[in-house]
This record gives structure tokens, C-alpha cells and sequence, in this order.
């Protein structure tokens, strides 16, 4: 089979599976100027399934480092309201939203952090931004991340290739983790898949835990208070009209909402953490009482400085996940330097705002209910990973028994 059918058979998972594109409905996709093979393809796919209109918004990490190096701090706090605007039209239409990823590590090499951070700020201050953001995070349309490669990508992970043959490397095994072979079909795959998760979501949610402890050899110990009436989701996703879908592709995990307020105790991460350009590398975090009092990184401790205290809740975790260490993009054996990958060969959290899907009737509820129900609020959600092969987990239940979760890494059910 040659690529270009594997790349048509990519892009009609992304289409039908990914965001379950309905008849008249609009799509956006989003994706840098190197991802421009695969969104034509998906706009493509997307017209012969019923698609009213395909939108292609296309960026550049070069363009957007030399924004952050030249302009003044002044100019990057403005927001026009056509960038608003446009972001609002799509949603007013009810549109499906696919984002590509397609990273250039080194784009943001010597960029100020804190630049990045008023940049950010600027857009998430807007007082439209939360219903934009309102519209993924609550699943009132459907929504889905993918990937790429770049060249800059390609070697990153494979240093010691050619860049084309890197390149083909890093899209075989992008390819691989979202279960798109010359000889399968990637829909049924993923419906086995989705199958799968569905069982473990299930498990946990008539287990009901209370709290949850993490411990593992390299000094994470960390106590995890789970919301009351959470409910842990995974694989494939309902829109508040109903339609399923995938919000990830690939994706592993299953995950719940943890109480803003409830957790304790060190964790360490596993894996790097590239966050606005920048990769992170061996970092921890100390809670109290839900929040970040304390932190340190052996590189790019600035720029994680800038994403604990982005906002008042991006010291808070919003997200708790499970992911099993013997799982197929861990077995791999490839660091992707890329979280839509690494947090699915790593069980994670997430700094930031908490998915009002997981807890029960929290896509109907304000945010003055999510709040009151133990949700964490905040402009950013970034995941990072704790998983490795002696991670433990145990729950314990509202009985005060406890039930083993993780052992060495993996599920015990």
C-alpha cells in the first residue's frame, strides 16, 4: 500500500471516528503550514461525508517566534476582536474542530517566557474566551486532536536519522499508535479500542473511590481526593446533543476529575514536558491542600514557573489519568517529546481546568456549580506524566476499604 492511502485512511479515521462529522455540519481544522498534506485530505474526507463547509486556519511556529522576539509587550496584550470573532462565528454554527499538531521543538529556543505568558494572558483575559473554551472542554461540539510530522519533529525523536528518513519513521509510528495499518480497518480497530477503555471506566466508576495514593521509586507520594459523584471517561466522547466522538487520537487513558482542594503530597514527572515551545525536563511538584507550593525542573524551570502561576487555577490539578506502562505507545519505545503521545504511555495529571464531563451532571451546570462541586477553573489544561514501571496506586472507598489500582505500572483488572 503505498502512503498516500495510508494517509486516506488516516484521514477518514480523523473524519468519521475522530470528530463523527454529521450531515450540513461545519468543520474547522486547525494546523501548522507543515501539516498542510493531511489537512487537505481531511478536507477532502470531510466534504464527501456531508460536510457543509471546511475551514483551514494554518499557523507557523517561525512567524510566532519571531512575534514573541520583536513586538513590543504592548502590542502582544492586544486581542482584535476579529480574532474573537471568528472563533465565536464557528461555534455559533455548531462547528466540529480538528487540531493538527505538527511541532517545531526548537521554535521557541531563546524566547523570553514571560513573553509567551503575556501573549497568553492577553487572549485568555478577553471576556468571550470562556465561552470559546467552554465549547471543547464541556463537549458541546465535537472536537479532536491529531498529529503530524515536521522535519524539526522527525529529528528530535530520531537524532540519528536522516531527516527523511526520520521523517518517515516519526509517520509510521504516528500511524501505528492510531491503530492505521496498510491492512486493517482503523474504524474498527478503534471500535474494539474504545470498547476496551469503556470496560476500565466502568470498573472504576462502580469501585467510587474516595481518594486515590500514588507511589512509586522515584519519590513520588502523593494522595489524590477524587470529587464526589466523579465519573471516569475514556476513548470515545458525547457532545451534549448526543453525537459521539474521539476527542485523541491516539489515546490510552481513563480519567476523572480530582478535588481542587484535595490533594497532598510530592509527585515527580517521567517524562519531558514540552509547553510553549519549550521542553521541560526532569521537573516535580509539591501540593498542599490542591495546590502547587513548591516546584523545581533541572531545565526550563522559568517556563514552568510561567505555567504554574499562568492563572489562579493553573496551580490546581484538573485531571487525573490512568494509563497503563505495558500499553502500546509506551512499548514503543519512543519518546515523542509531544504530550498527545507521552500522555498516553504514562499514566498523568493535569495542571489547570478540570472537564465538566467528569462529574455527574456537570456539562448542565454553571460554573458557579462547578465550583461548588470541587471542579478546578482555570485558562490552561496541561497534562504531564507520572507513569513508569513501579508505579503503584491504591484506592480507597467512602468505607475507608482499599483496593489495589496500579501495580508495577499496570492495571491489576
Amino acid at each position: 500500500m503505498e502512503f498516500k492511502e495510508l494517509l486516506n485512511k488516516y484521514a477518514k479515521l480523523i473524519v468519521n471516528v475522530g470528530v463523527n462529522i454529521q450531515k450540513g455540519q461545519m468543520l474547522v481544522v486547525n494546523g501548522s503550514v507543515t501539516s498542510m498534506d493531511l489537512a487537505r485530505e481531511i478536507a477532502l474526507e470531510a466534504y464527501k461525508a456531508g460536510a457543509s463547509k471546511v475551514q483551514v486556519k494554518y499557523n507557523d511556529d517561525i512567524l510566532a517566534r519571531y512575534a514573541l522576539l520583536y513586538q513590543a509587550d504592548e502590542t502582544l496584550k492586544e486581542v482584535p476582536e476579529w480574532f474573537i470573532d471568528e472563533r465565536l462565528y464557528a461555534i455559533e454554527k455548531g462547528a466540529a474542530m480538528v487540531s493538527i499538531t505538527s511541532p517545531n521543538p526548537k521554535a521557541m529556543e531563546g524566547v523570553n517566557p514571560e513573553k509567551m505568558k503575556i501573549s497568553q494572558q492577553a487572549v485568555q483575559a478577553h471576556p468571550k474566551f470562556q465561552d470559546i473554551m467552554a465549547y471543547t472542554m464541556g463537549n458541546r461540539g465535537q472536537w479532536c486532536v491529531v498529529a503530524m510530522p515536521s522535519d524539526e519533529w522527525a529529528k528530535k525523536v530520531f537524532p540519528s536519522l536522516p531527516i527523511k528518513e526520520a521523517y518517515e519513521r516519526l509517520w509510521l509510528a504516528i500511524l501505528k499508535a492510531s491503530r492505521v495499518s496498510e491492512d486493517n480497518n482503523p474504524v474498527t480497530a478503534w471500535e474494539e479500542h474504545n470498547g476496551n477503555i469503556s470496560r476500565r471506566s466502568k470498573i472504576m466508576n462502580e469501585h467510587n473511590f474516595k481518594s486515590l495514593h500514588y507511589k512509586n521509586s522515584l519519590g513520588t507520594d502523593l494522595d489524590i481526593e477524587l470529587v464526589n459523584n466523579h465519573i471516569w471517561a475514556g476513548g470515545s466522547e458525547h457532545t451534549t446533543k448526543g453525537i459521539i466522538f474521539n476527542p485523541n487520537i491516539p489515546t490510552e487513558e481513563v480519567f476523572t476529575m480530582p478535588l481542587k482542594t484535595g490533594v497532598n503530597g510530592k509527585v515527580f514527572s517521567t517524562k519531558p514536558l514540552f509547553y510553549n515551545g519549550k521542553l521541560i525536563e526532569d521537573f516535580w511538584f509539591e501540593f498542599k491542600n490542591g495546590k502547587v507550593i513548591d516546584f523545581g525542573a533541572k531545565k526550563e524551570y522559568e517556563t514552568l514557573k510561567t505555567l504554574v502561576e499562568n492563572d489562579p487555577g493553573s496551580s490546581y490539578l484538573g485531571e487525573v489519568a490512568l494509563v497503563q506502562y505495558d500499553s502500546p505507545i509506551s512499548n514503543s519505545g519512543i519518546l515523542f517529546y509531544n504530550t498527545l503521545f507521552d500522555e498516553n504511555a504514562s499514566c498523568h495529571l493535569a495542571l489547570g481546568n478540570a472537564y465538566p464531563m467528569n462529574v455527574k451532571g456537570g456539562i448542565s451546570m454553571s460554573r458557579d456549580q462547578l465550583k461548588e462541586a470541587g471542579a478546578n477553573s482555570s485558562f490552561t489544561h496541561v497534562d504531564f506524566m507520572i507513569g513508569n514501571k513501579d508505579l503503584d496506586i491504591v484506592g480507597t472507598k467512602h468505607d475507608g476499604s482499599k483496593v489495589q489500582i496500579f501495580k508495577n505500572g499496570n492495571f491489576v483488572f
